[in-house]
């Protein structure tokens, strides 16, 4: 026997309550998240510091106003307008946001002033706007940008460097490549600053930078790390055969070419110094799954030997603290040894595969 209907409709009644508690804690959490974003943007990337405060101010004083009314689930006939003005608001804000481009005409820092240009002929690779800056500290230095050639085939190593400028779990990522005639040539995807600009983890996520892929010598960009501004670095040399070693090396000159063509902005979460590390992986390893990691870049290291791509038959522990080069670079220094060759010294080395 059929309940009532009036029981019925008792029994629904708490269901479509939670139904629409749902709804619109979710329609509230959205405009809550938008609103914040739109604050950040606002505030970040509006170019007069005169107009920041009166419409990051209105920004929020309406999206408070829309998330209390979608939350309260009353009083429809504002919460309607209400409604229709944020999404007047958030569609002009995204017009505005995809306005805002990136550029390569701006006054830059000296050790960003130039982009990296390749030329590839077969096995021999030019590289123009290499630096070699001579680093006495992170203001004092002699600027040096130089062209030079390398041939594919004596390239042999390529070592994953990991410099912890943020606690442990932030570090910037950068790979060194080694040929056999002694030569050795670092990238590292940093950001483009402008003069007087300096870094920061939240306005990455706002269009505040440019990117620039830089090929540099290692006494340049990893001593300057190690010895001038005092991160702790780490090297892990890739177990990569010949093959994978070139495709990489080749695939950053492709993306440097690409930088070159069209600036590109970098962005904290998507497009940074690990993850065109992994994108480059990918290449080689379609299979490769995104992971936290490359997030929280200074556990990057363990991802890449959680893949086997670090030197096999160690723990992680040991390959980490073999690999970590302060002692050694300081030490070069005081000697005047030669810094590459001193910074690998005790490192496990993988073999060149065929």
């Amino acid at each position: 026997m059929k309940p009532p209907a009036t029981e019925q409709l008792a029994q629904q009644q708490p269901t479509r309550r939670g139904l629409s508690l749902a709804l619109r804690s979710t329609a509230a959490l959205v405009v809550l998240l938008l609103t914040l974003w739109g604050a950040c943007a606002l505030w970040f990337r509006l170019p007069e510091a005169l107009w920041r405060i009166p419409c990051v101010t209105a920004w929020v004083i309406l999206g408070a106003a829309c998330v209390y009314q979608v939350a309260r689930g009353q009083q429809r006939h504002w919460r309607r307008r209400l409604g229709q003005a944020f999404a007047v608001c958030c569609v002009a804000l995204l017009v505005w946001w995809y306005s805002i481009t990136p550029s390569h005409e701006r006054l830059w820092a000296d050790d960003v002033a130039h982009l990296l240009q390749a030329e590839i002929d077969g096995d021999r690779v030019t590289l123009h706007q290499v630096r070699n800056f001579e680093w006495r500290s992170e203001t004092d230095y002699t600027p040096r940008w130089e062209s030079r050639s390398y041939d594919l085939r004596r390239l042999q190593s390529a070592d994953l460097v990991l410099s912890y400028w943020m606690g442990p779990h932030i570090a910037h990522t950068l790979v060194s490549f080694g040929f056999d005639d002694g030569q050795r040539i670092v990238f590292s995807l940093e950001i483009r600053k402008e003069r007087g600009e300096a870094f920061s983890a939240v306005r990455g996520f706002f269009r505040q930078y440019e990117q620039i892929l830089v090929a540099a010598d290692e006494r340049d960009i990893i001593q300057t790390r190690s010895n001038a501004r005092g991160e702790q670095v780490y090297l892990y040399s890739l177990n990569l055969p010949p093959a994978q070693l070139r495709a990489v090396f080749l695939g950053y000159l492709e993306a440097a070419q690409a930088l070159h063509d069209a600036p590109e902005f970098y962005n904290t979460l998507t497009s940074n110094c690990t993850t065109i590390v992994f994108e480059l992986a990918r290449q080689i390893a379609p299979t490769l799954r995104p992971d936290y990691r490359l997030l929280l870049s200074g556990h990057f290291a363990h991802y890449a030997y959680d893949q086997g791509a670090l030197v096999p038959g160690y723990s992680f522990a040991d390959l980490q603290s073999l690999g970590h080069i302060n002692a050694r670079a300081l030490l070069s220094a005081e000697l005047g040894e030669d810094f590459s060759h001193a910074i690998r010294q005790e490192m496990p080395q993988a073999a060149n595969r065929d």
